[in-house]
């Protein structure tokens, strides 16, 4: 397992911007870049001195008295979408266009003043749901264990965002793009209602279902890009309010991890107060077969046909089999097509009578690097047959992380619902991940107290702790945690304001001490287990370590492990590595 940076949240950037501006942060980002852990990730990085300019004129602005929501904060772009100062590729570079005008969903981000880092890799022409296919940019590895895929399309801006070089990304999301590889790589990925992020500007792979997609690093950071990129539709549910959730049977594929992982994200959900409710999944697979394996797929025949039979050298063989066999299909299967698609659609309306959501695995089963390298359509399939039938029935969804398997890749699930619904899924997806809802579409982190006996007293029961050193996953003691049913919540940092410390201990471990100044970020992972296995965890612990509060980056805090001040005298300073396992693998 790979180590790498945790996300980068909105609140750090936010705090960095208050304490040094945002040309402080634009330095930052570009530190990160350069020790990026999968270089692939990248196809270009915005020169040193543009993206100083661009931070001096958000400074500038600020100085004046400008509200800018996103000011200072970096993000990356997938290359399919236009940003000005940049050539946009889709993974093809012969295929490169120089805009005259950034997308219009790129230039509201930077009017409230984001800081665009740079482009990034993809499947060449959005096609396909792997991330190894760009010929020209290089396969996109998964950053925690580099064997597997981190999923695609739009695998470079997961990557950026869940290794902590930006704080949030764009993709595009046609079958899945824009959630397969937020589940891939443990971060929060939005699949908006179509047409509410502007497709102007972007390259198109299928026009009638291609969405422009957010990455971040927690619910609250996507409703917040959302809140200012989105066009303006709403339909939130009370706040609170009781849903009933729609669950389809699966095909595992065999893997009784991600079977696991899921029945514990439904008994998280059934805590809440939710109903559960079994639904005929016939219906969304019929539509999501539809994408790849119907007329419709001529769509991209007449997207980017043309330019592929005049460069079929730069084309990957995988793209270039689907435009042959998208082009033998005549008008009438096309019409065909769309009026089986039309009758889906109705048949979906009626499945809103019967459930407010739908809850599914994002991915069942993921596949290696090898097996992605070997069979150009195999694994692609599988890792959309979850995902595939959202935009043809007009749904919006947002895929959050839910746990991690045994093979250390993430496990993620995914919040579907009609058109128009974003807000509803924003506040149940943050209510999952422990953060609640706020009216507006944000999110904050829950810290009120939920009366004993409610239905969400069961999941309140359960207590959250950070962890920094051995009883990180692949750890030695790591084991303390699983041995008592603790389950995964995030990968996340404390805020700047701690050093860390190599204690003489058997078997090694780190001290944490909170400083009033000269701190840093230090990475750390958060735990959830029931009252009594958390009491007998604590009570375990040995001396010099305790447990106290501990701010985390986006400013909340939760109970962690801290060092007594008297223990650090003639320890070594680890603080630069910014985490124990750098520390170690340093070592």
């Amino acid at each position: 397992m790979a180590d790498v940076p945790s996300t980068w949240r909105l609140g750090e950037a936010r705090r960095l911007v208050r304490d040094g501006g945002a040309v402080a942060v634009a330095e930052e980002a570009l530190r990160r870049v350069a020790r990026a852990s999968v270089a692939e990730a990248w196809i270009a990085v915005t020169p040193q001195a543009v993206l100083l300019e661009q931070a001096e004129r958000v400074d500038a602005l600020l100085a004046a008295g400008a509200e800018l929501p996103l000011a200072g904060v970096p993000f990356a772009v997938k290359d399919n979408i236009d940003v000005v100062g940049f050539p946009t590729t889709a993974g093809c570079p012969e295929f490169a266009l120089v805009p005259e005008a950034s997308a219009p969903v790129v230039q509201r981000l930077l009017d409230a003043g984001a800081l665009c880092l740079g482009k990034t890799n993809l499947d060449q022409f959005a096609t396909g749901l792997v991330g190894t296919r760009s010929p020209a940019y290089g396969a996109c590895a998964n950053p925690l264990v580099p064997e597997y895929v981190a999923g695609g399309s739009s695998s470079g801006s997961a990557v950026a965002v869940a290794t902590g070089e930006v704080v949030f990304s764009l993709g595009t999301d046609t079958a899945g793009s824009g959630r397969v590889p937020a589940a891939n790589c443990g971060i929060v990925g939005l699949k908006p209602s179509l047409g509410d992020l502007p497709t102007i500007g972007v390259v198109p792979a299928m026009p009638s279902f291609d969405a422009v997609s957010v990455f971040a690093g927690s619910v609250s950071d996507a409703a917040a890009v959302f809140a200012v990129a989105r066009t303006s539709r709403r339909r939130a549910a009370p706040e609170g309010a009781r849903r009933r959730i729609g669950v389809v049977a699966h095909d595992w594929l065999g893997d009784d991890d991600a079977r696991s992982c899921f029945e514990a994200a439904l008994a998280r959900v059934r805590a809440f107060g939710h109903e559960i409710v079994d639904v005929d999944g016939r219906l969304l697979a019929e539509a999501g077969a539809l994408v790849y394996e119907s007329a419709l797929v001529a769509e991209r025949v007449q997207a980017f046909g043309a330019f592929v039979a005049a460069h079929e050298e730069a084309v990957h063989p995988a793209t270039r089999t689907i435009l042959d066999r998208a082009r033998t299909y005549e008008v009438a299967d096309i019409l065909g097509a769309h009026a089986e698609l039309a009758e889906l659609r109705e048949r979906a309306v009626r499945l809103w009578v019967e459930v407010d959501v739908l809850v599914a695995p994002t991915v069942v089963r993921v596949p290696t690097m090898e097996e992605a390298k070997r069979d150009w359509f195999t694994p692609s399939a599988e890792l959309g047959r979850t995902t595939a039938f959202v935009n043809p029935l007009r749904m919006c969804a947002l895929a959050v992380p839910a746990g991690i398997r045994s093979s250390g890749v993430p496990f993620g699930i995914s919040f579907v619902g009609p058109d128009g619904a974003d807000d509803d899924l924003l506040a149940l997806a943050a209510q999952f991940a422990g953060e609640a809802a706020t009216r507006g579409g944000g999110t904050r982190v829950d810290d009120g107290a939920i009366p004993a006996g409610s239905a969400a007293g069961a999941e309140a029961s359960r207590l959250s702790i950070a962890v920094v050193g051995a009883h990180l996953r692949g750890q030695p003691l790591h084991h303390q945690l699983t041995d008592r049913g603790a389950t995964f919540v995030a990968s996340t940092a404390t805020s700047p304001a701690y050093r860390l410390y190599a204690l003489d201990t058997a078997p090694p471990k780190p001290g944490l001490v909170r400083v009033d100044d000269d701190g840093v970020a230090v990475e750390v992972e958060v735990w959830s287990l029931d009252a009594s296995a958390f009491g007998s965890f604590v009570a375990a612990i040995p001396a010099p370590l305790g447990v106290g509060k501990v701010e985390l980056a986006d400013g909340s805090e939760v109970t962690g492990f801290l060092c007594e001040p008297v223990a650090i005298s003639g320890a070594r300073d680890i603080s630069e590595f910014g985490a124990w396992r750098a520390y170690l693998a340093a070592r």
